[in-house]
């Protein structure tokens, strides 16, 4: 049975981890850690917070996703919208699911990233994940 999502992957072309850096730990406040030593000679970067983990792999021919997305958790709007803004990034807000707070935004790359309020996520209103399921 599955259980959650362990981490999503994103691709990025090579010599983008200062950009990386910027994006995911600056404006998106995630923590770098270290890959591990069989992995790191491969490139790219990892990126985590508590519940939530982020790898960024080198691809050959790189194209950004445009539709795939990971969806963030965000504790606070408000304060990440503002950091977005600040770190230049263009933001599109949806308001398509009644009472689902969530924008989508891009990285440095081109990759859609969607970030929805933390309480409107579509897992936490799913009632099996919150332990009630239905059936």
């Amino acid at each position: 049975m599955i259980v959650g999502i362990d981490h999503v992957q994103l691709a990025m072309p090579a010599g983008g981890e200062d950009a990386a850096r910027r994006f995911y730990g600056r404006t998106l406040g995630l923590r770098e850690v270290p890959k591990p030593p069989g992995l790191a000679a491969r490139g790219g970067l990892w990126f985590e917070t508590y519940g939530t983990a982020i790898h960024l792999g080198l691809e050959d021919g790189f194209r950004p996703a445009q539709k795939a997305h990971p969806a963030l958790l965000c504790e606070d709007l408000g304060a990440m919208t503002s950091a977005l803004r600040d770190g230049g990034c263009d933001l599109s807000w949806d308001e398509s699911v009644e009472g689902v707070r969530r924008l989508y935004t891009h990285d440095p790359f081109g990759n859609r990233i969607e970030i929805i309020a933390d309480g409107d996520g579509f897992s936490q209103r799913s009632p099996i994940v919150r332990g009630d399921p239905t059936d």
